[in-house]
């Protein structure tokens, strides 16, 4: 078995499941495009299709990696910029899964280093090793900002509320999906939810919690604290499993759109559950 190609296939996987759970407030989903003009679901199939050579190369890049785990960052980079090149082009322009690749990158490179070591590839085990590649990423990125200005709406979003976006989140091993989303997602799934209902209240406990870049790129601070609250009165409702939390969301979904709010950042960190998920159920 192609191991490294094995375990691209649930990265690939995470992307499809994630885009196609409905209803999912503000973003694209089966059901509508959300808080986006330019993007349907389509488009992210498309975008995934598009992506889909480069993930086991992540992967390969991480088993043939033989110094220090902090230095294969580097050698993930040129693999993760032909991704986004490889993304833009078949989607005319439209940033889908610009996030994703970045999120992916480090994970399958971790992954790939665990089997060079011949370890388990568990959920803990990888997100600890995403922790060692990432080792100082938001001080090398964010440090000289003040003095070299911002080039992104992810660094705008740091000097305006110290949000370090996917950047902190992989730095830090993902913390919401190791503590929060992953815990639950077991759990609902075991309990015999659909896979899509499981999803949906998993995305609702992420955006409760997820200070998202997204969110902030187009508003500001106090909608971000908006979308937070609302998903959590929507958990209070019981989500997906009752008939009062599924036309919460669904209020939700029309709210986020109306008011041109896309939590993509917590999308990416469902799409990353799913994928550690899918991944420890194959390691055993």
């Amino acid at each position: 078995m192609d191991r490294a190609a094995y375990i691209a296939s649930f990265a690939l996987e995470a992307l499809l499941v994630e885009a196609a759970a409905t209803p999912k407030p503000g973003l694209v989903d089966r059901a509508n495009c959300g808080a986006h003009a330019d993007m349907d679901f389509f488009t992210f199939q498309v975008s995934a299709a598009a992506i889909a050579p480069f993930l086991s190369v992540f992967v390969r890049t991480g088993t043939e990696h033989t110094g220090d785990a902090s230095a294969l960052l580097a050698r993930l980079r040129p693999v993760g910029m032909e991704a986004e090149r490889a993304m833009f082009a078949r989607t005319g322009g439209v940033n889908t899964h610009k996030g994703a690749i970045f999120s992916f990158g480090v994970l399958l490179g971790a992954a790939g280093l665990a089997l060079r070591r011949d370890e388990k590839c568990t959920a803990a085990h990888v997100l600890d090793l995403v922790q060692e590649v990432c080792a100082g990423l938001c001080r090398r990125h964010f440090g000289n900002l003040d003095t070299c200005g911002t080039k992104t709406k992810g660094d705008a979003a740091y000097l305006a509320c110290g949000a370090t976006g996917a950047r902190g989140t992989a730095e830090a091993g993902f913390p919401l999906v190791r503590r929060i989303a992953l815990p639950l997602y077991r759990t609902l799934l075991d309990a015999g939810m659909p896979v899509n209902d499981a999803l949906v209240d998993v995305l609702i406990a992420l955006v409760a919690l997820n200070d998202d870049t997204n969110i902030l790129s187009r508003h500001h601070l106090g909608v971000l604290h908006e979308a937070q609250a609302t998903a959590r009165r929507v958990e209070t409702l019981g989500g997906m499993a009752s008939p009062e939390g599924r036309a919460a969301i669904q209020q939700m979904d029309e709210d986020f759109i109306r008011k041109w709010i896309s939590p993509g950042g917590s999308a990416d960190l469902l799409a990353v559950t799913h994928f550690l998920y899918a991944l420890e159920r194959a390691e055993g």
